[in-house]
């Protein structure tokens, strides 16, 4: 969702409504409710479409990390892919919303609010707006394999915990990765999850157990829309 790509050579289905200027402090935006001392995880992506494999890791980390929450932080559009043709940001929190349909499962597209385009800016934005609450950054261990093209990604590990859930082909990759690598001296025992949010920063914890092979490249390939994102469509009986 925030790698290293030019902004100017970004194309995006939905301009924010305003961009924070440089040296400006950033528009408030609209987040999900919180408060002091929640444990929070935030999952950011295009979801296009969401599917139940971000169901999954959700309710992994929900269980296993002990959160009280979690954001789906619906992006205007990832700097490492083509965005031409994405869907408007509304359809695309609509379709999660009505995937997701879980009370701790919170749908924000509050980055095209505040401008920010890269991760590094999105958490930066929350620890300075939302001081007290504990986040915890999770990503899909696909992810981490590319975690050091993302710009600032060390500072990324330093301003919040990270949470990578196993996918699919992606173990062994993940962990020799050059963010692998790195992060591998600041990871937490398994068993440690809920030591994570609060957690002196760098932290890293890998989770292992149920994983899906889903993702929103191979569903549209497939022909899914945001119209097929109900359990009826591909949500696997077991997460209905």
């Amino acid at each position: 969702m925030s790698l290293l790509t030019p902004v100017t050579a970004l194309r995006f289905a939905d301009p924010p409504r305003r961009l924070a200027s440089a040296g400006a402090p950033p528009m408030p935006a609209h987040l999900p409710p919180h408060t002091k001392g929640m444990r929070i995880g935030l999952f950011g992506g295009t979801f296009n479409p969401p599917h139940a494999g971000h169901l999954l890791v959700s309710r992994i980390a929900l269980t296993r990390l002990k959160l009280d929450r979690v954001w789906w932080i619906v992006t205007p559009g990832n700097p490492l892919k083509e965005n031409a043709g994405l869907p408007p940001l509304a359809q695309r929190m609509a379709a999660a919303r009505k995937l997701a349909d879980h009370p701790r499962i919170d749908i924000t597209g509050f980055e095209a609010e505040i401008g920010t385009r890269y991760t590094y800016d999105t958490i930066a934005y929350l620890t300075r707006r939302c001081q007290g609450v504990d986040f915890v950054w999770m990503m899909g261990a696909d992810n981490l394999a590319q975690f050091h093209r993302w710009q600032r990604w060390r500072d990324i590990a330093a301003l919040t915990p990270v949470a990578v859930i196993d996918r699919p082909g992606s173990t062994l990759k993940a962990a020799h990765s050059r963010a692998g690598q790195y992060l591998s001296r600041y990871r937490l025992r398994e068993g440690d999850g809920a030591r994570l949010a609060g957690a002196p920063t760098p932290a890293f914890l890998f989770l292992h157990g149920p994983r899906s092979g889903l993702s929103s490249t191979a569903l549209r390939r497939a022909g899914a829309s945001l119209t097929q994102t109900g359990p009826s469509a591909i949500v696997p009986p077991a997460l209905r």
